[in-house]
C-alpha cells in the first residue's frame, strides 16, 4: 500500500481532484508532478507511482476533463490556457518548489505551455515530455514540412498519424463510437475502468484544435527538458523533434522502444527514467527493452 492523499483545487470554474503519494515535499524529497492525457486520468501513472512514492513526493491529478474532477455549468472551459491556469492552481495548493513536471500525451501539450510561462520561475524546475508536442512547434513543424518538397514523406507520415483528429472533430459521432464499442475497447486495453472519460475528452480537441487564439504566449524554455520519443507511436511522428533545439536551451532527446503509451506499458522503465538525476545535455540518448 501506498500513502495517498486526496484534495480538492478549485480552479476557473472546475473542481479538480488531486492525488499525493509518498513522503511530504521538502529539501531532500524531491516533488513530481505527473499529468496524464487522453482518454485517461490520473490512474495511468498508479503503476509507476508505487515505485517513484518510496522515494518522492508524487502529484497526480485529474484534468478537467477527466476521472473524479467537474466542470461546474455547460459546456466548461477546456481552452489551453484554463488548463495551464489548472496546472498552476495544483502547485500553488500543494506548496512545493523546483517541481519535475511530467506530461504525457494531452499532459505534455500542457506542460509545454506551462514551461514557457513566466509562473513557472522557481515552481518548475525540469520537464520530462512524452508524446505530447507543443502546439505552436507542431503547427510551425507541419508549415516548414509543407515548403519543402524534400519534407513532404515527413508531413505525410504525421498528417496519416493524426487522421483521428479531424473524426474527433466531427459533431456527434465520435460520442456515439466510444458509448457503442470503443470505451470497452480501450478499458479492456487499459485494463482499468475508464468510464466516460473519453468522452469528456473529446472537449480538448474541439476547444483548441485550429483555435490558436486560445493558446498560451509562446517563448524560450531555459529550464532543463527531456522528450521522450517512442519510437511504435501510432499517432506521432519520431520527426517531430525536429528544431525544438531553436527554442528549448538545455534538450535532451531519449528514444523508447515502445509505442504511445510508454508510462503505462513500461512502467518500471518510466519510473527508472524519472529517479535518475537531470542528464548531461546531449544530442540523443537511447533507453533499450
Amino acid at each position: 500500500m501506498i500513502n495517498e492523499r486526496r484534495s480538492t483545487v478549485a480552479s476557473s470554474g472546475a473542481e479538480l481532484a488531486v492525488f499525493e503519494y509518498g513522503r511530504e515535499p521538502g529539501p531532500e524529497v524531491p516533488t513530481l508532478l505527473l499529468v496524464h492525457g487522453y482518454p485517461d486520468d490520473h490512474q495511468v501513472f498508479l503503476p509507476a507511482i508505487r515505485d517513484l512514492a518510496r522515494s518522492h513526493h508524487v502529484v497526480a491529478y485529474d484534468t478537467r476533463n477527466a476521472g473524479a474532477s467537474a466542470v461546474m455549468g455547460l459546456p466548461g472551459d477546456f481552452t489551453l490556457k484554463t488548463l495551464v491556469d489548472d496546472m498552476f492552481a495544483v502547485l500553488a495548493a500543494v506548496g512545493a518548489a523546483d517541481v519535475h513536471l511530467v506530461g504525457h500525451d494531452w499532459g505534455s501539450i500542457q506542460g509545454w505551455a506551462a514551461v514557457q510561462d513566466p509562473r513557472a520561475a522557481g515552481l518548475i524546475g525540469r520537464y520530462t515530455s512524452i508524446s505530447g508536442p507543443d502546439l505552436r512547434h507542431f503547427a510551425r513543424w507541419v508549415r516548414s514540412r509543407y515548403a519543402r518538397p524534400r519534407a513532404w514523406p515527413q508531413l505525410a507520415g504525421q498528417l496519416a498519424r493524426s487522421w483521428y483528429i479531424a473524426a474527433f472533430l466531427v459533431p456527434k459521432l465520435p460520442e456515439a463510437a466510444w458509448r457503442l464499442f470503443l470505451t470497452k475497447r480501450y478499458g479492456q486495453t487499459a485494463k482499468r475502468d475508464v468510464g466516460d472519460d473519453p468522452i469528456r475528452g473529446l472537449a480538448l480537441y474541439r476547444a483548441n484544435f485550429f483555435s490558436a487564439v486560445n493558446w498560451p504566449a509562446g517563448g524560450r524554455v531555459t529550464l532543463p527538458v527531456q522528450v521522450v520519443v517512442p519510437l511504435k507511436d501510432s499517432f506521432l511522428s519520431p520527426d517531430l523533434v525536429d528544431g525544438l533545439d531553436s527554442w528549448v536551451d538545455d534538450l535532451t532527446v531519449i528514444r523508447v522502444d515502445s509505442g504511445h503509451w510508454w508510462p503505462a506499458s513500461r512502467p518500471a522503465e518510466f519510473a527508472e527514467l524519472l529517479r535518475q538525476p537531470q542528464p548531461t545535455p546531449q544530442p540523443t540518448t537511447q533507453i533499450t527493452p
